[in-house]
């Protein structure tokens, strides 16, 4: 039988309920990047909804001078 490009995840069953689940190593860090993605867009969502407040570049370099 041909392996496919996916396992099917293993279930572990705790008093017959399921309870946990068993990846592969490089699913799950793809699942955490998914996550991470989700979680980012959603903060980027948030702050777009807020006011923007922008200051000039000479009020700025006046508050943070430059050093070389």
């Amino acid at each position: 039988m041909p392996e496919t490009k996916y396992k099917r995840p293993d279930i572990v069953y705790r008093d017959g309920k399921p309870a946990a689940v068993i990846i592969e190593l490089n699913d799950y860090e793809e699942l955490l990047e998914q996550i991470e993605d989700v979680e980012d867009i959603a903060f980027l969502k948030d702050l777009r909804r807020q006011p923007m407040d922008f200051i000039s570049l000479e009020d700025l370099l006046k508050e943070r001078p430059v050093s070389v």
